[in-house]
């Protein structure tokens, strides 16, 4: 540690004018600091390895320390608090904020703020609801000289996290007073500061209508509203803001935001038709959506079961030259399966290595699922077999349906490769499919072969079901040869001792 050259020479009274720039009192009027109740200050994880150690000394002193002597604790420390160990005690302190003050007018005592320090100190009081310090804090920092519109976007944040609207553009309205330029960036921070708050969207509105003729809004205004009304799912506002935008900034390729938002809201407001317009205008702007929409997109439209217009923008997608993803690849396959579209998934199937995809266990488990659901016998025989050579095998809950289907469809052969698939790579739990391999024998009346294995299994632990006993008993009485019940009587006894 980084040994203090002296100790402060001066107190840090709430007495001393609201000018100076470490005087800092976050407070209501009828508070003081000796009056905060103790243990109040709550901190992160201090054992995360993240944490510094000087950090971590600091912040437990916050955390145990009753506030009258957390000046005289920090000072015993000797550790000097640099702007990188300041910012780091700031980040952890937000739950705490009267401890974070005291700590912050120790450090500057001590060591000048940084401007990021300054700025975190609005981010934390605003978040806390503690307006009055933090305006305290601006005007500190315009007395030292460390005022930036970071500042103000912080106030921003912390007036809206707390549904304050009006106060945030009265914020706005003051920059210029304290030498910031209200410039079209601070209109978007504000913008976007309103945004987050669900259903807040006609309030951004508001306040951009009133500014906009004095300040040009640029393509992000437009798309920071138009994720507004997406996320709000107002289809009509947000029609209306997108003509705007085309008319007052024009098309551009890099708008990519706004598209994005604008397409996203027609989709999930049933107006994919619409969506499929304003992308044909778009292509003849040489404008296009990024892949979030066509994901967004293809999820609503997955959720809806409407395969056609999936396929649509599927091929709109392709044509944008926008590289579809794994997850992409496995909704749209999932869609066609469920609708039984077995062609059309194997169709994406062979399409995903021309887009560097490689299909992964939820692919290949899929189809299967689908080729077993509607008995393609052969066609499944034969995909079990790719799904094994590419190393996806089947899941445990396919394998017995499989086993299953393949008996309906007379193919013991491929319910015997499927089990001991399973067997021999430790598929687990192997007792449904087991049972189902024996039952299938059962029905074919294979005794012989059915005895055997029903040994194997007994010999390695796996259960026969009650129920599995008593059809294979049901096999073996209709046999009248009495080698045939003896073998049954000798099965018996062997699973009852297991």
């Amino acid at each position: 540690m980084e040994a203090i050259a002296r100790k402060p020479s001066y107190s840090l009274s709430t007495s001393v004018p609201l000018e100076n720039p470490l005087r800092i009192i976050p407070y209501s009027s009828s508070q003081t600091p000796t009056q905060q109740p103790h243990p109040q200050h709550q901190f992160p994880n201090l054992e995360n390895p993240d944490v510094s150690p000087m950090a971590r000394i600091l912040c437990e002193i916050l955390t145990k320390t009753p506030p009258q002597g957390l000046e005289n604790a920090l000072s015993s420390t000797l550790i000097k608090p640099t702007p990188e160990i300041v910012e780091e005690v700031l980040n952890l302190s937000f739950r705490s904020p009267s401890a974070a003050v005291v700590f912050f007018r120790w450090a500057g005592m001590i060591q000048k703020h940084s401007a990021s320090c300054w700025n975190l100190m609005v981010d934390l009081l605003g978040k806390n609801g503690l307006f009055k310090s933090m305006w305290d804090v601006i005007r500190s920092m315009k007395q030292e000289g460390v005022l930036s519109m970071a500042a103000f976007v912080s106030a921003f944040r912390g007036y809206c996290s707390l549904d304050k609207f009006n106060e945030a553009v009265m914020a706005f309205d003051l920059m210029e007073r304290y030498g910031i330029q209200a410039d079209v960036v601070a209109v978007n921070s504000l913008l976007s500061a309103i945004c987050r708050k669900d259903n807040e969207t006609t309030k951004a509105l508001e306040f951009f209508e009133r500014i906009k003729t004095r300040i040009p809004p640029d393509a992000d205004s437009y798309s920071i509203l138009l994720e507004g009304w997406e996320k709000e799912g107002n289809v009509a506002k947000a029609k209306k803001t997108f003509g705007e935008m085309v008319i007052r900034v024009g098309w551009s390729p890099q708008n990519v935001a706004a598209y994005n938002a604008f397409l996203t809201t027609l989709v999930r407001g049933s107006q994919v038709d619409e969506a499929i317009k304003f992308l044909e205008i778009m292509k003849g702007k040489n404008c296009s959506p990024g892949l979030k929409f066509f994901s967004d997109a293809l999820d609503t439209l997955i959720e809806l079961n409407d395969t056609a217009h999936v396929v649509v923008l599927w091929d709109m997608m392709a044509n944008s030259r926008l590289l579809p993803n794994l997850r992409m690849f496995n909704s749209i396959i999932t869609l066609l399966c469920d609708n039984n579209d077995i062609d059309g998934a194997f169709g994406f199937l062979d399409k995903m290595v021309f887009y560097g995809v490689f299909p992964d266990s939820l692919t290949y488990n899929t189809i299967f699922k689908c080729l077993i659901k509607n008995k393609k016998v052969r066609e499944a025989g034969g995909f079990f077999f790719e799904m094994v050579k590419n190393e996806w095998p089947p899941t445990h809950s396919n394998c017995v349906v499989a086993i299953k289907m393949f008996f309906d469809g007379y193919d013991p052969q491929m319910a015997g490769e499927i089990w001991t698939y399973m067997f021999r790579n430790h598929v687990l739990p192997l007792e449904e499919s087991s049972n189902a391999f024996l039952i299938g024998l059962c029905e074919m009346g294979r005794l012989t072969e059915l005895r055997r294995l029903a040994e194997k299994m007994l010999d390695r632990n796996i259960g026969i079901k009650e129920s599995t006993m008593a059809k294979l008993k049901h096999a073996f009485n209709k046999d009248d040869r009495s080698t045939t019940r003896d073998a049954y009587d000798s099965l018996i006894r062997k699973w009852k001792s297991s």
